[in-house]
């Protein structure tokens, strides 16, 4: 974390936002005079507000915690991987993520046997049940994950606009309720370099994830009930042939291919997007006048819906996880559950984060009201109304192996490198081989 957002951070902190004084003390986070917590926590401006809690569970416990790693999730995860292959855990708590975590093995303890169920059953059931792997709660979800549009709402309010768009496509200019709308107004609105109609996370999980939220939304899916890879179907070509039209037209960056979410975060927060399907924790970022251009026209709405009439709905939860080969097994799962608990839920959904504890779904649309936030009063219902249809990625520990075979693939098609359904069979049948290996697939 650098120091300048460190600094920016603990003096938001600062202001009491959410009264950390007050925290209820009924979990016991222990004494651990003198002890020093190594952890490895993603980075990015989405997760780091949270970090600004760590001298509350330093100055309560006596213990001191090492960053020893924060990066982007992805790099962390290579990064855990090369620990568990080189036999060197020297860290405590990970940051992790239900997407990842079936890929880890005996590496993380099973909460369960550490966390009082009195505890656990403050979390929302069905988020802690996906955070479980093999019957083993190896992970405490700090914020869930689905994704939805955030839009510029002058574009839409523009009566030349919506006169050229209704003239075009004989439907009023409104935010796009299907995929085919959203291809549409992604192309209508693109004016580069000054405006690109939206951008899309083209690399790692990122791009298959998306490929497979359009897939399903299609009405197709990454495996069928017998862990066959299915995605080259034509629901699959269907889906890789939206990300091409937008990218052969020109209406998004040119570098969307090799793009992460930081790089859509800042991007949409310049201006240089109409439009953007991406994750609750930009919301407080987006509406901020102080670092986004579009905090004043700032809209939400639902995500779109596919050629099946329903929404891909991808979706999980970022989580922390205690190593087995922690030198202090309760001081980590102290942490773990103190940046986890009711106030750090808090300061996630203030951020615009779908929280993990029941309470703070019943608490934090009337503190948006009470503290003038009235946008994100708005964005929190929508939010919660996509979960209806979300769905995780396969909970597998292969998941992550096949999305890496799928989204070069899928990525190569869209630069025009590879023909579309060729691209797909050849990922497929490489997919096979690994769903074959693991056993899964006979």
């Amino acid at each position: 974390m650098s120091n300048k957002l460190t600094m920016a951070l603990l003096a938001s902190c600062a202001l009491g936002l959410l009264g950390g004084a007050a925290m209820a003390q009924d979990f016991d986070y222990g004494k651990f005079d003198g002890y020093t917590l190594k952890v490895k926590l993603i980075g990015g401006t989405q997760y780091e507000k949270l970090y600004t809690r760590i001298p509350e569970w330093e100055a309560m416990t006596g213990a001191k915690v090492d960053i020893v790693s924060s990066k982007a999730h992805f790099d962390l995860d290579r990064e855990i991987k090369q620990d568990i292959a080189s036999g060197s855990i020297s860290w405590c708590v990970g940051s992790n993520h239900t997407s990842f975590a079936p890929q880890y093995g005996d590496l993380y303890v099973d909460l369960k046997q550490h966390i009082a169920q009195a505890e656990l059953d403050k979390y929302v059931p069905g988020t802690l049940a996906s955070a479980m792997v093999d019957g083993r709660l190896v992970q405490l979800p700090r914020v869930t994950d689905v994704s939805n549009i955030y839009y510029n709402k002058a574009l839409y309010a523009d009566p030349a606009k919506q006169a050229a768009y209704k003239a075009k496509y004989g439907k009023d200019l409104v935010p796009p309720e299907t995929f085919d709308d959203f291809k549409n107004q992604i192309i209508f609105f693109a004016d580069p370099p000054n405006l690109y109609g939206t951008a899309f996370a083209g690399k790692d999980e990122g791009m298959s994830g998306r490929f497979m939220e359009l897939l399903r939304a299609n009405g197709g899916d990454i495996f069928d009930e017998n862990w066959k890879p299915i995605f080259n179907s034509d629901a699959g070509v269907a889906a890789v042939q939206w990300f091409k039209d937008i990218y052969d037209a020109k209406a998004v960056p040119a570098g969307t291919v090799n793009y992460g979410w930081d790089e859509i975060g800042a991007a949409m927060a310049a201006g240089q997007l109409a439009i953007d399907l991406d994750w609750p924790g930009w919301a407080s970022y987006f509406s901020d006048p102080a670092s986004s251009k579009v905090a004043a026209n700032l809209g939400f709405a639902v995500s779109p819906v596919g050629t099946s009439g329903h929404r891909g709905g991808w979706s999980g939860s970022h989580s922390f996880s205690v190593t087995e080969q922690c030198d202090n097994i309760p001081a980590a799962v102290s942490f773990a559950v103190f940046m986890t608990n009711d106030e750090s839920e808090m300061m996630e959904a203030t951020a615009g984060n779908l929280p993990t504890r029941s309470k703070t779904f019943s608490d934090v649309v009337q503190w948006f009201k009470d503290n003038n936030k009235p946008a994100l009063a708005e964005m929190f219902p929508i939010w919660q109304q996509s979960l209806a249809e979300a769905r995780t990625p396969p909970l597998i520990p292969q998941w992550i192996e096949v999305s890496n075979v799928i989204w070069p693939k899928v990525q190569a098609a869209i630069v025009g490198q590879e023909e579309i359904k060729a691209a797909l069979d050849e990922a497929a049948a490489q997919a096979t081989t690994i769903m074959q290996d693991a056993g899964l697939l006979k």
